[in-house]
């Protein structure tokens, strides 16, 4: 098996506050460096699960750039569809409270115009050679648009990963053309325009199976953090996974390694049920750790 990754990359700089946590005041505490993007977190997941991945994307042209690559390549990433090019890599900023979750955030999104020139230059890589595609759906249309014209030359399933859902919002009309759709509780509020986190998790699985035939999703999953996640299929199958109790280190790639898990299980075949229970599986693992993809895991552990 192998799934071709279409996403960005960026560089990750982390504060995390020793003790309580003071919005306005100085916090004591540390700082690390991390390789992310959403795009490159879940090329990195793939790999760490024994999954053959090709990554398509954009790397700086700098030292930086070189070190991103090859610590893809070191993981098992197939990185020959990765493109340098100046100001090809975003930045992220983030404060970590004392529990784990992320207090304050600014981002420096790269110059992804190139990337539609890679994928057409690509294509018998990325789609002939590849049993199906995770998209970050939220960047440049003309890459989007050009990514499921080819989906549908190669007959080839997408699998859907958000970044931004406002940005994503306005590729909206791609949607239900992805085999399968995920998204966090709030993002899910954003896209339907519903309240949803007071509501009990059976209400929300009415809701979610209500608005995935109304909007023809083929799959639809919405994360519900500590809680779980609740999925709906076109037929009107819905249902409920509980999320693993683990305790909460750093909270950033636990949605990207759940699409990582969700794509790799729906790829091998397995229900969408199944797919979620071995998303759930990934984020648990990787919110224990201040990496952004989960450890090493053998496929077995997971049931692929």
């Amino acid at each position: 098996m192998r799934i071709a990754v279409i996403g960005d990359i960026f560089v990750d700089v982390k504060g995390y506050s020793d003790q309580r946590f003071i919005p306005k005041g100085r916090n004591p505490g540390h700082i690390e460096n991390v390789h992310g993007g959403v795009g490159r977190n879940v090329a990195e997941n793939l790999a760490n699960i024994g999954v053959g991945c090709r990554f398509a994307a954009l790397a700086d042209d700098t030292g930086t750039g070189d070190d991103v690559i090859e610590r893809l390549k070191k993981s098992g990433v197939d990185v020959s569809c990765i493109k340098k090019v100046s100001n090809g890599m975003g930045t992220w900023m983030a404060i970590f409270d004392e529990t784990g979750d992320v207090a304050a955030s600014i981002s420096v999104r790269p110059d992804l115009r190139p990337l539609t020139q890679l994928v057409e230059e690509k294509e018998k890589e990325i789609f002939q050679e590849t049993d199906s595609i995770i998209l970050e759906i939220d960047i440049e249309e003309e890459t989007v648009k050009k990514v499921f014209e080819l989906a549908e030359k190669y007959n080839k399933k997408v699998y859907s990963v958000i970044s931004v859902m406002s940005i994503a919002l306005k590729r909206r009309k791609y949607f239900p053309g992805t085999e399968c759709f995920v998204c966090n509780i709030q993002e899910a509020e954003m896209m339907f325009e519903t309240e949803l986190a007071d509501l009990k998790i059976e209400e929300i699985e009415e809701v979610i199976c209500k608005k995935a035939a109304e909007e023809k999703f083929t799959n639809l999953i919405v994360t519900l953090g500590e809680k779980g996640a609740v999925f709906a299929d076109k037929n009107g199958n819905h249902g409920f996974v509980p999320a693993d109790k683990v305790k909460l280190i750093d909270s950033t790639g636990a949605g990207d390694s759940f699409v990582s898990g969700v794509a790799a299980a729906m790829t091998a075949g397995k229900t969408l049920k199944e797919a979620c229970e071995v998303g759930t599986k990934l984020a648990a693992d990787v919110i224990t750790r201040t990496e952004n993809v989960c450890r090493v895991m053998d496929k077995s552990e997971l049931g692929l």
